[in-house]
């Protein structure tokens, strides 16, 4: 069973940082294609970023040269670097990967950014 758990939110004021992560069971992240979306309240979800089974990565025009995705295979996560926040980054934090067509989603981590 692919379980995802997203890690690492909370409360920060605004240019500063967090590190969050997604921490994965039942599936190896080990080249494998992995997405970050984040959702505000109200507002449609997002997506943020992603790392490719082959280690590339892309991330949203609103969060690029801020925040930096990257994988761990020892600890089998991949965690989402982010700095200088804004108050906009405010939002549910959110992991997914799809596997065999179907697609799996974590709960969540808060972010929020004060002024």
């Amino acid at each position: 069973q692919v379980q995802l758990v997203e890690s690492g939110g909370g409360l920060v004021q605004s240019g500063g940082s967090l590190r969050l992560s997604c921490a994965a069971s039942g599936i190896s992240f080990n080249a494998r294609y992995v997405d970050w979306y984040r959702q505000a309240p109200g507002k449609q979800r997002e997506w943020v970023g992603l790392i490719t089974s082959t280690d590339e990565i892309a991330y949203a025009e609103a969060v690029k040269d801020r925040f930096t995705i990257s994988r761990d295979n020892a600890r089998n996560t991949v965690d989402l670097q982010m700095n200088s926040l804004k108050l906009e980054d405010t939002a549910l934090y959110l992991c997914h990967v799809q596997l065999s067509g179907n697609h799996y989603w974590g709960q969540g981590t808060q972010v929020t950014v004060s002024p």
